[in-house]
């Protein structure tokens, strides 16, 4: 399934996917290219209702398939929150959690329960708000669960054992992230740009970035006294689950500008450019967070596959970041380092990268959730599906 290309021209029959939105009867002209506003009923905010362009077939693929990865990232977050994250009725349910491994991740930050938490929280807001604003115009709405939540997750203690859309159990995370934000090259201008690796070994072979049963969390302890002893196997799972956070939220940061510049009506024009800054501020936390990574090794059996982190510093490569060449791995720059944007000539700016229609958007950014390994176990239907979704969303245009 890494050739994009193979699929864009094959439809799929998306009737079990796509759910009867409350108000049916517009999906006629959904069909026709056009939506009128319907969410006065809702209580739109009154500055939103003139000189607005009526909703089109485009904002509609937009929005679907952005509900689609919602969905998606809800999926993978809610496996992390159950095992990692604070434990409420909120959103991981009370299972207890998975003590170790929290304490595990508990070694790249001491909120990080609370964050895994948060950011589960967000996730399931967002595909819940996208679908009720598609059904509020009378669109289809997404569910992947009722298909292809078939895949086993964890069986180790604080997982619920429910089937997953996602697998996070044999993950090849491209952790080129770290350098992408911290050179003055914009992939905008050159999507094919060097960008060194933080974890080289993380982007070789296979990962688990959870514990998939308590013999991944076998040797670890936790004393009366609160004092751990981590083993190396568990901390090296904490870790690239650390970095896999950094990955998944990155591609939703430019994402949806790359779409927002494709939408034609003013109210998903908002919509975009108010959940799409929510996902950078998840980049922003989780790449500080994976910056504390311990130097540590280990090889996994059962993935056949080892792991190396090691102290990020500026020590890799070309180190000064106003280089072309820039890739430092220095672990407190955390902020965007100022890039080429528009036009060379106009200076470096700080921004959420690449945002250009050209290079980016949706195809990509689902490109990138396959190549990671989440979908290992997805059959062909579901790839056909969802390139057919993100080739919609990328063909919108703006329409003025």
């Amino acid at each position: 399934m890494n050739d994009a290309t193979s699929v864009f021209n094959r439809k799929s029959n998306r009737r079990k996917f796509l759910t009867n939105g409350m108000l049916a009867a517009g999906a006629a002209t959904v069909g026709a290219g056009l939506l009128p506003g319907r969410l006065s009923a809702f209580g739109r905010d009154n500055d939103e209702q003139d000189d607005r362009a009526p909703i089109t077939k485009g904002d509609i693929a937009i929005l679907t398939f952005l509900s689609a990865l919602e969905q998606i990232e809800e999926d993978l977050w809610q496996q992390y929150s159950e095992l990692g994250g604070v434990q409420d009725n909120e959103v991981s349910g009370k299972n207890g959690g998975n003590t170790l491994y929290t304490a595990a991740l508990t070694i790249l930050d001491g909120d990080m329960a609370q964050y895994i938490h948060d950011n589960t929280d967000d996730e399931i807001s967002h595909h819940r708000f996208l679908n009720n604003y598609l059904a509020s115009k009378g669109a289809k709405t997404v569910d992947l669960r009722k298909q292809f939540a078939t895949l086993k997750g964890s069986t180790a203690d604080g997982s619920t054992g429910a089937l997953r859309l996602t697998n996070l159990t044999q993950l090849t995370v491209d952790t080129s992230f770290w350098s992408r934000y911290r050179s003055i090259t914009n992939p905008d201008f050159d999507p094919g740009a060097p960008f060194v690796q933080a974890v080289p070994s993380l982007n070789v072979k296979q990962h688990t970035a959870i514990p998939r049963s308590n013999a991944d969390t076998a040797g670890s302890t936790i004393s009366a006294d609160n004092t751990t002893s981590i083993t190396a196997h568990l901390q090296a799972i904490a870790f690239t689950a650390g970095f896999h956070f950094a990955f998944i939220e990155q591609g939703g940061s430019s994402l949806y500008p790359a779409l927002a510049q494709k939408a034609t009506n003013l109210e998903v024009l908002r919509i975009l450019l108010s959940i799409g800054p929510s996902e950078t501020m998840h980049f922003q936390t989780w790449q500080d967070k994976a910056g504390n990574a311990l130097p540590v090794s280990d090889f996994d059996s059962v993935n056949n596959s080892s792991v190396t982190f090691s102290t990020l510093s500026a020590a890799q490569g070309e180190t000064n970041p106003e280089s072309l060449a820039g890739d430092t791995l220095q672990a407190n720059l955390i902020m965007p380092e100022p890039t080429h944007f528009i036009d060379p000539g106009l200076g470096p700016v700080a921004i959420v990268r690449p945002t250009s229609t050209k290079f980016g958007g949706a195809v990509a950014s689902f490109q990138s959730f396959v190549d990671d390994g989440l979908f290992i176990g997805q059959p062909k239907h579901f790839f056909d599906l969802l390139f057919d979704l993100a080739n919609e969303a990328d063909q919108a245009t703006r329409q003025i």
